[in-house]
């Protein structure tokens, strides 16, 4: 259960402390927490998860689940495993569904998940990554494809906001 304190709006203004925020969220999540990141392309999402997973204590390397869609990562302290997901190529509910995940006895972490969760569970953390892009401020669409990875990895600030839902 994410605590009260860390709800609301964060200004992360490095990867590090991206990582951080996670790592804070991950030491207080519980089997059968859900958390939904949204946020553009290159926003953090992994990053975030890198640091969720480090304060659950799990397995890694933790990686984009894009092309294989989930993967579960073991505890090594006793605690509940995490699985990664990634939500994109799904078309709806009912196709992450079929992933079969329990998400009862883990921490679920799906990235490009709204609206498509709400058959996991009954309520969820909603946290969404805003990133400048280009010049008009924070996005938290795809943006520009075409921008370079390296435009998409740089240190930018970020704002991360935490809500529960519903």
């Amino acid at each position: 259960m994410i605590p009260d304190a860390l709800t609301g709006r964060h200004d992360v203004a490095s990867a590090a402390e991206m990582e951080e925020l996670g790592r804070r969220i991950g030491e207080r999540l519980v089997a059968g927490d859900l958390l939904v990141l949204t946020g553009p392309l290159g926003a953090g999402k992994t990053t975030l998860t890198r640091g969720i997973a480090a304060g659950l204590g799990v397995r890694g390397p933790i990686q984009s689940p894009t092309f294989v869609i989930a993967r579960t990562h073991p505890s090594l302290v006793g605690g509940a495993p995490l699985v990664h997901a990634d939500a994109y190529r799904l078309g709806d509910a009912m196709e992450l569904d079929d992933l079969d995940i329990d998400a009862d006895a883990s921490v679920v972490i799906v990235e490009w998940g709204r609206g498509k969760v709400e058959g996991l569970r009954e309520s969820w953390w909603d946290i969404e990554i805003a990133r400048p892009v280009g010049g008009r401020g924070a996005d938290t669409m795809c943006g520009d494809l075409s921008r370079s990875a390296e435009d998409l990895d740089a240190d930018a600030p970020r704002v991360v906001t935490i809500t529960r839902r519903p």
